[in-house]
């Protein structure tokens, strides 16, 4: 709850100690990512000073492969009072088989290149239906 003494910050105050840009913060706040503690009479967004642990919080999910969807919901259990580091160790470990996964498809298709490379003959010979028969008439691994 907010205390009468508690610091509130503009938009432009979070943006220049954070460095997200204030496009980005209004976008995490439509997400429900974000909540501000209230409007000036202005109507300027008012945040308070958690607001920037929160979002060092989503760019470092971000950075480590976290979709906006997934910090979403780990930053949900949080509200609720619960530390949600079960939920992001389960979603750190999927995402480590993905990317196990993701560099197995790219080391068979480097190979695949590197095949093809090394059998390369120039050709200046035109091919009904072929546009580079060296690529097309190879047959694919996979």
């Amino acid at each position: 709850m907010l205390t009468q003494n508690e610091k509130l910050l503009l938009i432009g105050q979070v943006t220049d100690i954070s460095g997200i840009p204030i496009r980005t913060i209004r976008y995490y706040e439509s997400l429900g990512l974000l909540k501000s503690s209230r409007r000036t009479s202005g109507g300027f967004r008012q945040f308070s000073l958690d607001v920037l642990t929160r979002l060092a919080f989503i760019k470092r999910a971000q950075n480590l492969g976290l979709s906006l969807e997934e910090i979403g919901n780990i930053l949900q259990v949080y509200d609720q009072g619960q530390a949600p580091c079960g939920e992001i160790k389960e979603k750190l470990e999927d995402k480590l088989l993905h990317i196990d996964r993701q560099i197995d498809q790219l080391l068979t298709l480097r190979s695949e290149i590197k095949g093809l490379l090394s059998g390369w003959k120039n050709t200046s010979d035109r091919y009904e239906d072929t546009i580079c028969p060296i690529i097309q008439n190879t047959p694919v691994s996979g």
